[in-house]
């Protein structure tokens, strides 16, 4: 039996830890661990067109199956591209190994070509970030790296020269037990005491949710009820603690709406349930805070704090449930509730203002009847930009639904490639890319990729041929728009000519029936929408001190808008308010 190079060794292990894709681009530093993959079937090579699309379709992969993901690139400008879908991985708490192939050994430090460095290159965007340059090193030093990026949350990146990669391994190498789960954190009983004091104290208490409380939901709703308090939630809050939920206020931020904001700032105490939300201009500075973080470094990063407790938000509401004591005041709740409901009132004509015959289509519309259309365990993935504020404000979360986007780094194109990794988890789970003309045409080439491997993906493209969000923040600055105009093809007649079923809808009465014949057909499909760029209406007290991008510093106006069927169910929670 022929005796094992590393890079069959370096494959074997990533198996071992359940990784079941590699996504890169082939080529010369890089060859011998993609020639390992072909001699082995526990592993599959995914081509794409650009590495950055493989660091954001690992990271999708990773979020969406809670496991392992992996990626490569080869020497210097290869594994370079990694780098923004790294940082989306990181930020997002993806775990995912990247494999940075390296020049050859012997000319690391030389001025080689395509030499760059890649321990430093990606020391912000990872965990752990080290170069494998003897066989040795590399069992141990593989381990280690999976076990950072799954034990951590976030990335891990291995560096390996192409001639280290075809060496002989080393014949007694040592292989322990992989990590491939996380543990729950449960915090310490003083931590636990402190907090039931601080509840049983506080005659009104709100909770403001992040994704941190994904599989939490009944935990948070069991307490809400006990001690009958409003729920609000942040962006990537939304999927998990929205749906069945007769407490929600809705979201804060600039993409917020209902009465999150007036929750948290008219409480007594708020606690933030496994959120990092950055905006601290609306977060209250004048009431008691609580926050409760499985990441000890996210504890008080945002606002100060009267209490940081170290935990899993599960555990931690498991234990702290049972100790605070009931209350039977619904004042605040109910009084939270009106107004969720008012303010959902107010803006939903937004919407639903003649939408219908309207030409250019108002994008609103184009999101509520996907909304309606797609199937009940649909995976989204949202561009960021416009495409962010139309997911936060139409998507209807039911505990099946997964919605991606880069809602931490806030990088362009990322909906298409995420939309690949998300696809490959299950071929027969629908997956839908709400891209933007922008975002989309910026990685437009990996569009191919779901042509070759035949990937149902569903592309709605929300096309009003502008940067819409960055013609916002500079409306916001007091400037004019300027370099913010995209000349667009028909990106319908695109898909077509690729081999993928492309249709271009320039009428409201043309959408429902291009959304089904997409949805029906079997392989990749973009429905290219051309929508209004005036869409979004402003509130009339913005003022030039808002800064760009998401952050308001001294406002705390958020984007008006409608919102979906989000009305329905809040007439549906004022039902529990009693009556007088």
């Amino acid at each position: 039996m022929a005796k094992q190079n590393l890079a069959e060794q370096f494959v074997d292990i990533l198996a071992r830890a359940g990784v079941k894709r590699l996504y890169g681009v082939v080529g010369d530093s890089l060859n011998p661990v993609v020639d390992a993959i072909r001699r082995n079937s526990a592993i599959d090579w995914i081509h794409v067109r650009h590495e950055e699309t493989a660091a954001f379709a690992a990271g999708a992969e990773a979020q969406v199956t809670g496991s392992l993901a992996a990626c490569a690139g080869s020497c210097g400008p290869g594994n370079l591209h990694l780098i923004n879908g790294l940082y989306d991985a990181h930020r997002s708490m993806a775990p995912v190994l990247a494999l940075a192939s390296h020049i050859p050994s012997g000319e690391i430090g030389l001025g080689y070509f395509q030499e760059t460095h890649p321990e430093l290159l990606f020391q912000e965007c990872s965990h752990y970030n080290e170069m494998i340059s003897n066989p040795e090193q590399m069992p141990r030093l593989l381990q280690t790296a999976i076990q950072h990026a799954i034990g951590r949350g976030g990335v891990s990146v291995v560096s390996m020269p192409g001639d280290v990669a075809s060496k002989p391994a080393p014949e007694k190498s040592v292989e322990h037990a992989l990590v491939t789960a996380r543990p729950t954190v449960r915090p310490g009983d003083e931590e636990i005491d402190k907090l039931c004091r601080m509840v049983d104290k506080a005659k009104r208490v709100t909770l403001f949710c992040g994704s941190g409380t994904a599989g939490a939901h009944a935990e948070v709703m069991e307490f809400a009820e006990r001690i009958k308090s409003p729920v609000g939630h942040a962006l990537r809050g939304k999927e998990w603690i929205q749906y069945d939920n007769p407490y929600d206020v809705g979201m804060s931020g600039l993409l917020g709406y209902g009465a999150a904001y007036e929750a948290t700032h008219e409480c007594d105490l708020l606690i933030l349930l496994g959120t990092d939300f950055p905006y601290n201009a609306f977060l209250p500075d004048d009431v008691k805070i609580v926050q409760v973080d499985v990441r000890p470094e996210h504890l008080g990063r945002r606002s100060k704090l009267d209490l940081a407790v170290w935990g899993d938000v599960r555990e931690t509401l498991r234990c702290l449930t049972p100790r605070v004591k009931p209350k039977s005041d619904r004042t605040f709740l109910d009084r939270m509730l009106k107004k969720h409901a008012n303010a959902l009132e107010g803006v939903v004509k937004a919407y639903t203002r003649k939408v219908e015959k309207h030409v250019p289509i108002h994008p609103e519309y184009v999101a509520s009847v996907l909304d309606e259309m797609a199937d009940d365990d649909a995976v989204f993935t949202v561009d960021t930009g416009m495409n962010n504020v139309w997911a936060a404000r139409y998507l209807t979360p039911n505990g099946k639904r997964r919605v991606i986007g880069s809602f931490s780094h806030g990088s362009m194109a990322n909906a298409l490639p995420q939309a690949i990794g998300a696809q490959f988890t299950d071929l027969n789970r629908q997956v839908v890319a709400m891209s933007g003309d922008g975002g989309f045409s910026m990685l437009m080439g990996d569009f191919l990729t779901l042509v070759q491997y035949d990937l149902p993906v569903k592309v709605v493209l929300f096309n009003n041929s502008s940067l819409g969000m960055v013609e916002l923040e500079m409306l916001v600055a007091g400037l004019p728009s300027y370099g913010t105009t995209n000349k667009n093809p028909d990106f319908a007649a695109i898909a077509r000519a690729a081999g993928a079923y492309g249709v271009r809808v320039e009428k409201p009465k043309q959408l429902q029936g291009a959304l089904k014949d997409a949805f029906k057909h079997k392989g990749p499909a973009l429905v290219d929408v051309v929508t209004d760029p005036n869409a979004l209406s402003i509130p009339p007290k913005i003022s030039a001190d808002m800064v760009t991008g998401f952050a308001l510093s001294a406002s705390k106006i958020v984007l008006d808008g409608g919102v979906g069927r989000m009305l329905q169910m809040a007439r549906s929670n004022l039902r529990n308010v009693p009556r007088p």
